[in-house]
């Protein structure tokens, strides 16, 4: 097969085009730009594009089909030749449901929670010698590429509800068809696309009417609209709630309750322990035994930029999180809070996606840094510029989140300025964003902040 990517330096593009090269298929692809770490690894297996823009002349028809990235617009010059040729256009999900749909598929959906899910359920299958597929939407300790497409006769999914392409406006989690299907929750997000929190529901409701005659739904019966929308669902696929499981925290370590022992974690905090219940309740129906599941989950770390540990001493931790949306951000603050009641705890959150900086949404955020003992909202000025937002200013931000105590920069070099001066003694940072806080060196920050804080 000839492939040829349309926007291969997207995070998923790039990471399929490199799984079907391994698989053996011919891969062509451009983009107009591509940014490390796409850049390197696409060279690494001589997938990098020599010149950078859309060329007319790279479609042929020799080229059986075109992948296209949601980075490329309707009128991409490449995909109007490959639609005049009638070559066959998929988007990424089509094309990985494609490769997929003779193996047993396990998606997981939700508004939050779905690449630690996916992760604890690959890491476990890993350390049970399972043959597996994945596509996961985080760089995994020990994995290559964040998307495997081999013979294995098992994929699990992380699956999204953004739109799947420029041309196809159906979320991806709907185009997989699922055998197993899990969602952990349903909090509004993705505004720009899901106006309404009815239309951004809906689109879970059709999620369950994809998943295949036999299959199960596994789903996390504590969201109170997820569950009514379960129920109301008419689907005859079995339905199996989770809930979150019997645990303590001791000395700053939180211990799953099982068979009347105490099994130490390393993650924490009540989102990840319903995120492992869910990851359980799926190993369970692909055959791995409790013993087995409690033997390997003891060792999952994390998944990348979520709690991520970037520095800590005896009495302080600095955190990293992708934590963006509201019900992250809130779940996120609460675990550390929970996990560490005795220290002091200073939450920064960018405000960075299309939806965190609409002023239609930002009041959905409203409580969620009320555990903080300080809370600090940051947004990177040239963001409205870029997102073509109206900008607002501090008094907006604090009345959203309910606030008035709250700090707000929108320099990062003010930010950072005062994060320098910060004596962390017996207290814990928590840095969460999906960009880059303005390009502040989070790890430089952290040792500094460790190596200067008051004895």
């Amino acid at each position: 097969m000839n492939l040829h990517f349309i926007a291969i330096g997207g995070s998923a593009m790039h990471n399929l085009a490199i799984a079907l090269k391994k698989k053996g298929f011919v891969i062509t692809g451009s983009d107009d730009a591509i940014y490390e770490p796409s850049a390197s690894r696409l060279s690494n297996y001589g997938l990098l594009p020599k010149e950078m823009g859309w060329f007319e002349n790279n479609i042929t028809s020799e080229i059986d089909a075109v992948i296209l990235g949601m980075h490329a617009r309707p009128d991409n010059p490449e995909l109007l030749k490959a639609q005049e040729l009638g070559i066959k256009i998929y988007s990424y999900p089509e094309y990985v449901y494609e490769q997929s749909k003779h193996k047993k598929r396990v998606v997981i959906g939700g508004s939050h929670g779905k690449t630690t899910i996916t992760s604890m359920i690959i890491h476990v299958l890993k350390n049970c010698n399972k043959e597996f597929d994945y596509l996961v939407g985080a760089q995994l300790e020990g994995f290559d590429t964040m998307i495997q497409l081999t013979d294995a006769p098992v994929i699990v999914i992380e699956g999204d509800e953004y739109l799947s392409s420029p041309i196809d406006r159906r979320p991806k989690f709907h185009l997989y068809h699922a055998d197993v299907g899990v969602i952990s929750g349903i909090a509004w997000d993705h505004v720009n696309v899901f106006p309404t929190f009815d239309n951004y529901k809906e689109q879970f409701d059709i999620f369950i009417d994809t998943i295949a005659e036999n299959g199960a739904l596994i789903f996390c019966k504590d969201d109170e609209v997820l569950s009514e929308l379960v129920k109301s669902n008419k689907s005859g696929v079995q339905k199996i709630p989770y809930s979150v499981p019997a645990h303590e925290i001791k000395d700053g370590v939180t211990k799953l309750t099982w068979n009347n022992e105490q099994v130490p974690l390393t993650v924490f905090g009540q989102h990840n322990l319903l995120n492992l219940n869910a990851a359980w309740n799926v190993c369970k129906l692909l055959g791995i035994g409790d013993i087995d599941f409690i033997t390997a989950i003891k060792t999952f770390k994390g998944a990348s930029k979520r709690l991520e540990v970037i520095g800590k001493n005896d009495d302080s931790i600095i955190f990293k999180d992708f934590a963006h949306s509201p019900s992250k951000l809130k779940a996120t603050v609460n675990a550390v809070k929970q996990q560490f009641p005795n220290r002091n705890l200073i939450a920064i959150i960018e405000l960075h996606t299309f939806s965190s900086l609409n002023k239609s949404f930002i009041s959905e955020y409203y409580g969620s840094l009320d555990l903080a003992d300080e809370a600090i909202v940051f947004i990177d000025q040239s963001t409205f510029r870029h997102k073509n937002l109206e900008p607002y200013d501090e008094n907006v931000v604090r009345k959203s989140f309910g606030n008035n105590k709250l700090k707000y920069f929108n320099d990062a070099k003010i930010l950072e300025e005062f994060l320098s001066y910060i004596n962390l003694k017996g207290k814990n940072l928590l840095l969460m964003s999906s960009g880059n806080f303005g390009g502040i060196n989070l790890n430089i920050l952290a040792d500094n902040l460790l190596k200067h804080t008051h004895t």
